[in-house]
């Protein structure tokens, strides 16, 4: 069991992510299993703002790994998509997921759309 971080990415233009720490987390669990816990506890998680409970995230990428480098871009990296999106048939520990990685939660049809046109309304 490790920690992972887990950031809530709500809209990217306007920058609305909500950072948090998600505890027991089994790397032998499929990605599309861990989606459906963390659909499930965003309902309750302390800490995670109503508007972030409800909205449709559908999709984890990994953002950054204990040791190696951050994005310059504040909101997510757009650089490796093909190796940081967690396929939904694969475990996590097969993803690359470990203790201490920082995962972004969002939507793929929104990322697609802000990589198409990254401007930053605030």
């Amino acid at each position: 069991m490790v920690i992972v971080t887990v950031r809530f990415i709500r809209n990217f233009e306007y920058r609305s992510i909500k950072t948090l720490p998600i505890t027991n987390v089994d790397t032998a669990m499929l990605v599309s299993e861990f989606i459906s816990r963390l659909l499930e506890d965003a309902k309750t998680l302390r800490g995670l703002p109503p508007p972030f409970r409800s909205h449709r995230y559908d999709t984890l990428k990994i953002s950054h790994q204990a040791g190696s480098f951050k994005a310059n871009d504040i909101v997510i990296n757009f650089e490796g998509d093909e190796e940081l999106i967690l396929r939904p048939e694969s475990t996590l520990a097969e993803c690359g997921v470990k203790g201490e990685t920082e995962l972004s939660f969002f939507c793929l049809s929104e990322y697609v759309a802000y990589k198409k046109n990254p401007e930053k309304k605030w």
